[in-house]
C-alpha cells in the first residue's frame, strides 16, 4: 500500500504529482530544486544551491519518519557539469557515514530555471 507524504515545510508540489510516496518501507521523494518553501528560487552558489535542496529533502523526509542518514539512493541532475565538482565535495557533509548510490546526469534543462535537481530515495 502506498502513502501520500505532504510537508508546509518543503515547496508545493503541483497536483500532477507528491512531494513524496511511502510504500513498502521506502520513501520515494520527487526531484527537488533549489526553491525555498515559499517558492523562491535561490540563486548564488553551488553550496547555497545544495544547501537549499537537502532542507527539502529533509523536511520531506522527517514528515515521512525517515532522514537523511536513511538515503539508499541518490539522482543529482545538473544543467551544468561543473557544478558536480562542489557537489561531490559538499556530498559527504549531508550524507556522512556509507553514502548512498548515486548517479549524476547533466541536462538540457530544469523546472523553474533550476540548476540542480535531486531525488532519493530512503528506508523508513
Amino acid at each position: 500500500m502506498k502513502r501520500k507524504i505532504e510537508t508546509n515545510n518543503a515547496p508545493k508540489t503541483p497536483h500532477l504529482y507528491s512531494q513524496a510516496i511511502e510504500s513498502n518501507g521506502f520513501i520515494f521523494v520527487a526531484g527537488q530544486v533549489h526553491v525555498t518553501f515559499e517558492g523562491k528560487l535561490v540563486a548564488g552558489t553551488t553550496e547555497e544551491k545544495l544547501a537549499q535542496i537537502i532542507r527539502n529533502i529533509s523536511a520531506i523526509l522527517t514528515e515521512a519518519g525517515s532522514g537523511l542518514d536513511h538515503v539508499v539512493k541518490a539522482t543529482v541532475y545538473v544543467t551544468d557539469m561543473t557544478e558536480l565538482k562542489t557537489i561531490n565535495e559538499l556530498y559527504p557533509k549531508y550524507f556522512p557515514g556509507t553514502p548512498p548510490a548515486r548517479e549524476a546526469v547533466c541536462v538540457q534543462a530544469l523546472p523553474l530555471g533550476a540548476s540542480i535537481e535531486i531525488s532519493v530515495i530512503a528506508e523508513k
